[in-house]
């Protein structure tokens, strides 16, 4: 704000000071002197006061909202200062026409000397305005040439003043009002309940019920008070039983209000379950992208307060705002019959005032409001995710930075809740303000029209009383508005959770997918989650009825994505995908996914117990078909190993569960689903050699006679697969290169390699050892022999210090004793690799060398006491481990034929 805009505003102040002084110089002199100025004069003073308290009202909040003011506010001070020049100048010539004798007594000065003062200040407002206005026309305006430093491309940065002029505007609570009225009106009227109904209408009758009861309350007291005023000796009993029946029936714990909150309980629960439902129904036919993008706890947080607030919202507008705003009007046409215009004036500005300093402070604290719940929502899904990620915390040692995290979170959210509560207290105190200036105003006239006899003091009593019983809907009002700007904020985040829209749709003319072979065709796929960097660029292949399909290859190669496409969490950009001949976008999503099953890399199992989460994979199964899919599965064993069985908890995510176990549960839970076509996620990528085992004994009885599309890491374990597809992540000059094949390598969308596993082996080693996938199968053969040389390392350590502590605790052992000890426990392990893809076999002592023969090993048992080093050992079981490359694919090619003999229909992943 500019010196000249503070100018401008202390001037305004002043002049409403200078018509709260001429109140106060009125009330003074009635109450002192008993001499009523005029009632033309308290008018004028009211409205005035009125009027440039709501001007200045909106004067700060244009400079707080827009940083200029508007043109009303221009016109506003030249039309009042005009005005009240001449108001002034009549009221002056009026006095002095009435009393040309004594002129002007000392209140007169009084009231003429702040009419002078504040036509002074007027006219300066007036002449600033105007000054104001050509200053801020060339403020506005941008020279063509600046001082200021540039950035890219010749911008100038925004200064501090121009980020907080262009600052979006908060939007108000009760924005587009009626448009979210209109999406509640569904929940309010329970269409499918005729006795629900019923209680509606009910509820609607009790409240006008309440309307008039409140009306006849203030006026039974009145009459009772004129009754003993009298002094008639007559016993005003029947007047005070209609008094006490009223009383009982008023109020928020009379009978009104009991019956009317009874009638409202199934009302509201019946809009609380149609409203969560509809939410829960909708979250779940978002689009996979929506979840990504969102964290769970605030969006179920967002839920919860939604809920709760649409039912707090329409209870409180309905039975508490309309009814008090009823109560207002109807107070106001009564004291205008019954009493007077000047009362119902009286009790309409009060009213009107005080609804207006309700709704404009409220509306300036509704950013703490709003700030406040953003950092509740944040520091909330901060400890959410923190819990979830428990054993992460743990690894890392990192409780103290969670802790601290959460903490400077929870201060955050503290000061804002200090600040929304203290503009809280600075909205009472102006309501509290208001009421009592009405009320000092409306007693003091009441008082005086009693003693002047135009009024009864019953009638001063009712109005005292009416004016105080509008004064405790209207003090709840004040609340009542805040709790509803509070739940429209609240209701608002869950309005726009509905708005949110799927971004894969089902076809309008779709139909359920109708699986007959299992056929899957990409053909010409393009994706991106981005728009920058292509995903999949043109893929086509097609899988068999029947046949298993292999995706392996790096991280960020698009193995991932196949799947997702195929499962429809996303659409692709371009191309079709067809199963049986039916484009997946032409189907209902349910179909597809109901002949689709899914083993994860990462199972997360519900929190219940192992037969709730195997069943969920057919909910109508019964028991025995549970434990039918638990034994093929390979886990029905181990999970009567537990005390409780089927019913024991696996707990959050399924913690209490090992790797392996959690796999072959979800194994389980897909064979009860019983599809087609199997999608199995890199199943075995993160279990030790044991439980791969199971796990791939699992594996071949579920994806028996199903099409079925494998993601893995190791080749091994996909050696025998139908077909490969190969997906190969490069970088180059800074760009991605992705590289497909289909039993082949696909670059830049050619086919470079074609055939089987062997085949792709073989064309390599006749090409020179060139190829992508043998390059991959040869890499992966080093790391495994580059594990199975580091095991035995370790294990040459071990047996060289428990040599030095036997050697060291039997002195006596001869030397010939001695060295064929250690010569039997020096016995170098050999790795046996003449099986790829197999579990690499140590050989670590004579009985094994037997059952195995090996022309190294038993050179090795021959060798004098006097062995190598562990360094020479380490050499030489090295040079053992490296055969040549083409031995290693001509012995995998052969034992791959005769493997598939043996075993036939039997399929190894």
């Amino acid at each position: 704000m500019s010196p000249l805009s503070r100018l401008i505003v202390i001037l305004n102040v002043l002049i409403l000071a200078t018509f709260l002084a001429d109140a106060i110089v009125i009330a003074v002199r009635s109450l002192i002197n008993d001499q009523w100025t005029s009632t033309m004069l308290a008018y004028y003073t009211g409205v005035s006061w009125l009027a440039w308290a709501l001007s200045l009202v909106l004067l700060l909040d244009e400079t707080q909202k827009f940083a200029k003011w508007h043109w009303v506010q221009y016109m506003f001070w030249v039309v009042a200062t005009l005005g009240d020049t001449v108001i002034g100048w009549l009221w002056a010539i009026g006095i002095y026409r009435a009393n040309p004798d004594t002129l002007f007594t000392s209140y007169d000065h009084t009231l003429l000397a702040f009419f002078v003062i504040r036509f002074i200040l007027e006219v300066s407002v007036v002449v600033f305005s105007i000054v104001h206005i050509f200053s801020s026309s060339s403020e506005n305006a941008t020279p063509l040439l600046t001082s200021e430093p540039r950035n890219s491309y010749g911008s100038v940065p925004p200064t501090d003043a121009s980020c907080e002029t262009s600052r979006e505007k908060e939007p108000s609570a009760f924005a587009n009002f009626f448009g979210k009225m209109r999406k509640l009106l569904p929940y309010i009227w329970p269409k499918k309940s005729l006795q629900l109904q019923v209680y509606v209408i009910l509820c609607f009758a009790l409240m006008l019920l309440g309307l008039a009861v409140s009306v006849a309350l203030p006026n039974q007291i009145g009459v009772i008070v004129n009754n003993m005023g009298e002094g008639t000796g007559k016993f005003a009993w029947a007047a005070v039983l209609v008094y006490v029946g009223l009383r009982f029936l008023q109020g928020g714990s009379g009978l009104i209000q009991t019956v009317q909150n009874w009638l409202w309980i199934p009302i509201g629960q019946y809009t609380t379950r149609e409203i969560s439902v509809k939410m829960f129904a909708h979250l779940h036919g978002l689009s996979l992208d929506f979840h990504i993008n969102r964290k769970t706890g605030e969006v179920l947080r967002v839920m919860d307060r939604g809920t709760s607030s649409i039912v707090q919202l329409l209870s409180q507008i309905l039975f508490q705002i309309f009814p008090a705003i009823a109560q207002i009007l109807v107070a106001v046409v009564y004291f205008t019959i019954a009493f007077s215009p000047v009362f119902g004036f009286i009790v309409f500005v009060t009213m009107a005032f005080y609804l207006f300093v309700t709704v404009a402070m409220t509306e300036w604290r509704t950013k703490f409001r709003r700030r406040m719940i953003d950092l509740d929502n944040f520091a909330r899904t901060k400890a959410v995710d923190s819990l979830l990620n428990f054993e992460t915390v743990k690894y890392y040692g990192a409780e103290g930075f969670e802790i601290n995290r959460y903490k400077n979170a929870v201060l955050e959210y503290q000061v804002a809740d200090w600040k929304s509560s203290v503009s809280l207290n600075l909205l009472n105190l102006a309501q509290n303000g208001v009421m009592s200036g009405g009320l000092l105003v409306g007693c003091l006239l009441a008082a005086y029209e009693v003693s002047e006899g135009r009024m009864k003091a019953g009638d001063f009593v009712t109005f005292v009383m009416y004016l105080m019983q509008l004064y405790t809907p209207l003090h709840w009002f004040g609340t009542y508005y805040r709790m509803i700007q509070a739940n429209f904020i609240d209701m608002e985040k869950m309005l726009a959770l509905f708005e949110e829209q799927q971004s894969v749709k089902d076809h309008p003319d779709a139909k359920d997918l109708a699986v007959k072979h299992g056929h899957i065709v990409f053909d010409n796929v393009t994706f991106a989650y981005d728009h920058r960097q292509t995903a999949l660029s043109n893929i086509s292949f097609s899988i068999a009825k029947g046949s298993t399909v292999a995706l392996v290859g790096p991280s960020g190669g698009g193995k991932s994505t196949i799947m997702r496409l195929l499962f429809r969490f996303y659409d692709p950009l371009s191309g079709h995908i067809y199963i049986d001949g039916q484009d997946i976008r032409q189907v209902r999503q349910a179909s597809l996914r109901k002949n689709i099953g899914v083993v994860p890399q990462d199972t997360v199992l519900f929190n219940d117990t192992i037969l709730y989460n195997i069943r969920y994979g057919n909910v109508n199964a019964n028991d025995d078909a549970v434990f039918r899919a638990a034994k093929a599965a390979q886990i029905h064993e181990k999970i009567l190993s537990f005390p409780e069985g089927y019913d024991t908890k696996v707990g959050e995510r399924g913690l209490r569960l090992s790797g392996g176990e959690k796999q072959r549960v979800a194994i389980a839970r897909t064979m009860l689903k019983d599809p087609p076509i199997i999608l199995l996620d890199e199943a075995t990528s993160a279990l030790d050699t044991t439980t791969e085992r199971h796990i791939q004994q699992a594996l071949s009885e579920i994806t028996k006679d199903r099409t079925t599309l494998v993601i893995a890491h190791r080749l091994s374990t996909i050696v025998n697969a139908d077909k490969i597809l190969v997906c190969v992540l490069q970088m180059l000059r800074s760009k991605r290169l992705i590289l497909f094949a289909l039993t082949s390598s696909i670059k830049d969308g050619k086919v470079v390699e074609s055939g089987s596993h062997d085949e792709l082996i073989k064309q390599a080693v006749e090409n020179g050892q060139q190829g992508v996938y043998y390059e991959m199968w040869q890499k992966q053969l080093r790391d495994e022999n580059d594990t199975a040389i580091e095991e035995v390392t370790e294990g040459l350590r071990n047996n060289v210090v428990r040599e030095e502590v036997a050697a060291q605790a039997v002195p006596s052992q001869t030397s010939d004793e001695a060295g064929e000890g250690k010569a039997e426990e020096k016995l170098v392990p050999k790795i046996d690799t003449n099986v790829p893809g197999e579990s690499t076999q140590l050989v670590s002592s004579p009985t094994e060398v037997a059952e195995e023969p090996s022309t190294d090993s038993v050179e090795e048992s021959q060798r004098p006491s006097d062995l190598p080093s562990i360094e020479a050992a380490e050499e030489a079981g090295s040079q053992t481990e490296q055969p040549s490359a083409t031995k290693k694919a001509t012995q995998t090619s052969s034992r791959n034929k005769k493997k598939k003999k043996k075993s036939k229909s039997k399929t190894t992943f």
